[in-house]
């Protein structure tokens, strides 16, 4: 088979200039792909720590009702042979990685068994195999890289387990998944064919459309922003650790979760939009803030994911577009968080007009020093899901998320915030090799107690923002004095 960027190179000018425009089928003959960008670096980091499940991205439902079998296989068959990223595989051919789509076939959920164990022991045994399941790794290079299992509890009680990599899917990937197997299990269960119409794109037609406008001059300006915005930038971010930061990192981690309640969540909206900003910029600035309290350091790099799905043919597409923004903070002089606010919302407004270039293109390009305890560029994530995530919605049967207690610590800090009508629901997944539970809990008490203090006062300076609960402020000024 010819070599795949040797016919991108050989495209005519013409052809050159549609795939600028927008994405284009590319036509049967195509069966092999380079990686995109955001790919290439977790099949490096595959290969970096054979056997980890930090990119797995998994989900275990708990389905009570009557559970028709072989509809749900038929409906993941289908979404199977719809997308093609969910049936590829990615050998490599003289250590340089392509992706190959595999033929659809039928797809089979294995079902074990646990009806036999008594009531407390099944579900125990349930939640470990959940763990075990998320934390089993994909052989990227054989496949299969989507799978599914099945625990019976009884008759008309059964635990979904639902594992991709990342390298083929994202959040909005997970999310089209739900939404199709909402639709095709109601069909299918009913005898009805597909209601799905097909799809006129797949992830091979980005990967060929993102590599040619990187080989153009309009990826030019978005490096030299990205080159000047980030010079001179610090390479690690300062976390008190408990712990010594390891030799090399690994992917062990565990999440704690905080509230920031109504009415004070609502306030700290209502502040954000007096100066402009969105929920997001103005939880950023409070996360920037506590980051600068903690390490005291007035220059900070923060990454935040945004979709990467910049054209409208990608949509409905299951695959990896995500991409990663760095973005710089500045706290120096002494701001208000007023101030501080507005900074952030300049920034973020800058990063998401320069967000064309992939994560990975950017390292390659300012090549920081590697370090196999760390990751590049940033360390700590920022993430806002504001966007109502779909419900899986199965005829006769209903459904509940079951927790199997599993997170995986892609970074030393990944924070999490939900828009809920009763205020911002924030998680923080840490890695276990560097904090302690307590530490992390105490974090996020600080962050929630420096909400409350820019609500009250954003023309406050920032390093004057009390962090302590009030808890904590008794021990100190109670128990502590009192020896």
């Amino acid at each position: 088979m010819r070599d795949v960027v040797e016919r991108l190179a050989n495209l005519s000018p013409e052809k050159r200039a549609r795939l600028a425009r927008a994405l284009e089928e590319r036509g049967t003959e195509w069966s092999t792909f380079p990686l995109s960008f955001a790919q290439q670096r977790l099949w490096f980091l595959d290969r970096w720590e054979p056997g980890s499940s930090a990119y797995n991205l998994p989900a275990a439902l708990r389905l009570r009702g009557a559970l028709d079998l072989g509809a749900l296989e038929a409906s993941l068959g289908e979404i199977t042979r719809r997308h093609e990223a969910l049936r590829t595989t990615f050998p490599d051919i003289d250590g340089k990685p392509i992706q190959v789509v595999g033929d659809a076939e039928p797809f089979r959920i294995p079902v074990l068994d646990l009806r036999s164990l008594g009531a407390s022991e099944r579900k125990t045994r349930a939640r470990a195999l959940a763990a075990e399941e998320a934390e089993r790794p994909f052989d990227l290079a054989r496949g299969p890289v989507f799978r599914a299992t099945a625990l019976r509890l009884a008759e008309k009680d059964h635990v979904l387990l639902l594992t991709l990599h990342h390298i083929v899917a994202d959040g909005w990937s997970l999310a089209i998944l739900v939404e199709e197997l909402n639709a095709l299990y109601a069909a299918f269960s009913s005898a009805k064919p597909s209601p799905l119409s097909e799809l006129s794109l797949q992830y091979g037609d980005f990967v060929l459309w993102q590599r040619e406008l990187l080989r153009g001059p309009a990826i030019e300006d978005e490096l030299a922003y990205w080159r000047r915005r980030l010079q001179g930038a610090p390479e690690l971010l300062p976390l008190p650790t408990d712990r010594p930061r390891p030799l090399a990192r690994s992917s062990s981690g565990a999440a704690r979760a905080a509230v920031v309640p109504d009415p004070l969540a609502s306030a700290l909206r209502d502040l954000g939009r007096r100066e402009g900003a969105t929920s997001f910029m103005t939880l950023l600035a409070a996360f920037v803030t506590l980051l600068h309290r903690i390490t005291g350091q007035t220059d900070l790099v923060v990454g935040t994911p945004v979709a990467g799905r910049t054209r409208p043919e990608t949509e409905r597409l299951i695959g990896f577009f995500v991409n990663t923004l760095a973005l710089r903070c500045d706290l120096s002089g002494g701001p208000t968080f007023r101030e501080v606010l507005r900074r952030v919302r300049e920034t973020a407004l800058e990063a998401l007009a320069h967000q064309h270039l992939p994560f990975e293109r950017l390292v390659e390009e300012i090549r920081p020093e590697r370090d196999p305890g760390r990751t590049p560029i940033v360390q700590v994530m920022f993430a806002m899901q504001n966007a109502p995530a779909p419900s899986l919605d199965l005829p006769g049967l209903s459904m509940e998320a079951f927790d199997s207690a599993y997170a995986a610590a892609k970074f030393d800090w990944t924070l999490s915030a939900d828009e809920e009508d009763d205020g911002f629901h924030l998680v923080l997944v840490y890695a276990t090799d560097l904090f302690d539970e307590a530490t992390i809990d105490r974090m996020l008490g600080h962050l929630v107690r420096l909400v409350r203090g820019v609500v009250e006062d954003p023309d406050r300076r920032v390093g004057e923002l009390t962090l302590l609960t009030e808890g904590e402020r008794e021990s100190i000024v109670s128990g502590w004095n009192a020896t």
